[in-house]
């Protein structure tokens, strides 16, 4: 018998202990990031792939202040994560940031979503012609809340400017650190309109209290009563990204761990239904094939960011 239990000891020590994990959401609570890191919390701790899981907020600076400030915690850390994407490679060139994503260890792309352009329910501009009508009078007259400045929200403003031949470099674009600052920006008509991840909105949507006059996708969304942007006669199509990154100087052994979780994650049923309910959509990709999209998502971000005067 005590050969029998000392085997089963030591087959259970063998197995290794579930992770703990911190996940820097680098942005206020309530946007996309935020719901990103929380819902990543949820399913790791209910599927048992992490035993101890927390979040904590880092505003500022398009997620450049977080991430200045992971790089410098997380090094050598494989229980530290930070939550990243579309909206942070565009705020590290308008911010003229001196850290990168090239400093940190990407792991997995998670989520796609589309933006929303909306307005009060109560609001007078009723189509996207209606908005696009008052831009063409008089752009620095048309305030558009979204996130921070040189992100995808910031980014689709100008395209749209630039679709309806408007000078991108007027419009008037006020950034906020939060999906709920923003969200109360639009609310208090304070703006005359927004742009944010569909699922920022969608509960204001449903109750009547803000109507969307475009989505930013190449495809309508399924439930929601709006057009394209394309369908609405701007060529511009858009799809914000987010991914998950881990900090700097990691062995090869702990980035393969960490990644394992993440996949384990994103294939689990919990992962898939909190997709499902939020709107995003499943863009998971690791290894070579994530650096060589990011490197070419940074390379189009960029040359966007020239082209409607964001950046020189």
């Amino acid at each position: 018998m005590r050969i029998l239990l000392t085997a089963a000891f030591i087959g259970a020590m063998a197995v290794p202990a579930a992770a703990d994990y911190t996940i820097m959401a680098p942005a206020a609570p309530g946007g996309g990031w935020d719901q990103t890191a929380r819902t990543m919390q949820a399913v790791l701790r209910d599927e048992g792939i992490a035993e101890s899981v927390q979040v904590v907020n880092v505003p500022g600076a398009g997620g450049t202040i977080g991430l200045a400030q992971f790089v410098n915690q997380a090094r050598s850390n494989p229980e530290q994560l930070i939550v990243g994407g579309y909206v942070m490679v565009g705020a590290i060139e308008t911010n003229n940031s001196p850290v990168n994503l090239e400093m940190v260890t990407p792991i997995a792309r998670l989520t796609g979503e589309q933006l929303a352009v909306v307005v009060p329910a109560a609001s007078e501009i009723e189509t996207m012609d209606n908005l696009v009508a008052r831009l063409r009078e008089n752009p620095g007259a048309v305030a558009w809340a979204g996130g921070s400045a040189g992100g995808a929200d910031h980014i689709l403003a100008g395209l749209i400017a630039q679709a309806a031949d408007v000078d991108p470099t007027l419009i008037n674009y006020i950034a906020f650190s939060g999906g709920g600052e923003a969200l109360a920006a639009i609310l208090g008509g304070q703006v005359t309109a927004g742009i944010s991840g569909y699922s920022e909105f969608a509960s204001q949507v449903e109750a009547g209290e803000l109507r969307v006059l475009a989505l930013s996708g190449e495809e309508p969304v399924e439930g929601v009563d709006a057009p394209t942007l394309r369908d609405a006669g701007l060529d511009v199509a858009l799809e914000n990204w987010r991914m998950v990154l881990a900090g700097p100087d990691l062995t090869e052994e702990q980035v393969a761990a960490i990644t394992a979780d993440m996949e384990a994650m994103a294939t689990s049923d919990s992962w898939q239904e909190a997709l499902a309910a939020r709107g995003w959509v499943d863009r998971f990709l690791t290894g070579e094939e994530l650096e060589q999209q990011l490197a070419e998502d940074i390379a189009a971000t960029q040359a966007i960011l020239r082209d409607i005067g964001l950046v020189q």
